[in-house]
This record gives C-alpha cells, structure tokens and sequence, in this order.
C-alpha cells in the first residue's frame, strides 16, 4: 500500500489547509514544450501501444480509451518518467497535496516513488489524469487485492484502487474531483470484466475527498486503522454502478 493518500476534490481545503504561497506554487501554466513532448510520446486513438510487463495485473491500462465527461474527453496515460517526473515533483510540493501524499522534496523523491511502481510486477500503474489534452492530475490504479491494504479489510479479488491528486489550483474546484473519480471507477470496471469493486481509502479527516467519493458512486464501508493513517474505505460497487 503505497504511503499516501488520494486528496482528491475541489480546492486546497480539499486536501489540508493550504500553507502560503500555496496558489503561487500551482497556478503555473504547463510549458509549451512539455505539451509537445507529452502528445509525442502518446500515439492517440487507435494507434497501438506497447504493453509492459506487468499489464495482466491490471488488463492493460495503457490501452484503455478516452471516456467522455460534462468537462471534455478524459484519459488516464501511464506515466513516462523522464516526461513527467519534474511535472509530477511540482504537484507534490505544493503543501496541500504534500500534506497526504508526503512526497515533498526534490525530484529524486518522485522519481523514487515512480520507479517502484514502474519496476515492479505491474500491481500499480502510475498515471497521468489528461483532460482535454492536458495532463493535469495524477492517478495510481492499482491491485487492491495484491496490495498490504487486504490485510485490513475483507479484500476480494480483482479489487482495484484508486490514488488520485489534482494538479493545479485552476482544475480544482466545481466537483471536478467527482467527475474524474466518476470518470476513473467507470474506466476500471468497463475494462477489467473480472474487477467487481473500485476501493479506494482517503485519510478520514479528509472530508471534503471523502465527500467527492461519495458523489462520484462510492459508499462508505468502514473506517480502518492503517499503519501511516486512519482511513474511510470507500467502495463503489459493479452492481450498484448505474443507481449511485
């Protein structure tokens, strides 16, 4: 279970109370330049991409296609680190989203934290959350079942998880973390037949992502003592997908 936390809606309070400087840190346009490497390192729509090593665990999350949101196409592209570590390293030194997730600190820490993922057996795949052609958030799907977090709660197989930031101030906000938790939860059980459940585990005393979950399908399951924090389990559920 990676030690961090999925702060996941609207503004700063979403995630901690934000430290100064905070909107300085985040409000910062992505550079031409990485747009340009991003969108030539994704071959878009039905071009293949090559699969890693690890994609049986998670049926292939890099050929999962766009799905449609009230915001614009959105898409989940596993992470390229030399493309996306610097990008990915900003997110997590803003204080409201170092708060959770605690990966504050100089590139390295991030390139760290991604390269465990990407070199590991493919139980978690680190990705950016694009949205109308821009990255602007950060989403680790992973196998929930595979993952330390079954020692706590009656896991069943194929369950999968869902980390999730949002990068920038300008993205938060106007329920767009529901949208994209909506949006993700759909991803996974429409492209992983054999998943019957999303699970997810926000820190408890962060509301206002607990309350996305909630608006985006998820119900409350219990609450779980976890050795870095105590959690909401969140489960959003195949059967109920269509009335939640």
């Amino acid at each position: 279970m990676p030690p961090t936390d999925a702060s996941s809606d609207t503004g700063p309070s979403c995630h901690a109370p934000a430290g100064p400087g905070t909107e300085d840190t985040l409000d910062l346009r992505l550079p031409d330049e990485l747009i340009t490497l991003f969108r030539e390192h994704d071959p878009g729509p039905g071009q293949q991409r090559p699969r890693g090593v690890g994609d049986d665990l998670l049926d292939a999350v890099a050929d999962w296609g766009p799905v449609t949101t009230p915001l614009g196409a959105f898409r989940l592209v596993p992470v390229h680190i030399e493309r996306d570590r610097e990008l990915i390293s900003r997110w997590m030194n803003d204080p409201a989203v170092a708060a959770f997730w605690e990966l504050a600190g100089p590139v390295a820490v991030t390139d760290t934290h991604l390269r465990a993922q990407l070199d590991g057996d493919g139980r978690s795949v680190p990705c950016l959350g694009v949205l109308g052609g821009s990255p602007m958030s950060y989403f680790e799907i992973y196998r929930a079942d595979l993952d330390p977090l079954a020692r706590h709660y009656p896991a069943r197989p194929h369950d999968t998880g869902v980390h999730l930031l949002i990068g920038g101030i300008a993205h938060r906000g106007r329920g767009v973390g529901t949208t994209l938790l909506r949006a993700v939860s759909d991803l996974v059980l429409d492209n992983r037949p054999r998943c019957a459940r999303v699970i997810a585990e926000p820190d408890i005393r962060n509301t206002p992502s607990v309350s996305a979950f909630l608006s985006a399908g998820f119900r409350f399951s219990a609450e779980l003592d976890l050795p870095d924090k105590r959690a909401a389990l969140m489960i959003r559920d195949r059967t109920l997908r269509h009335l939640l």
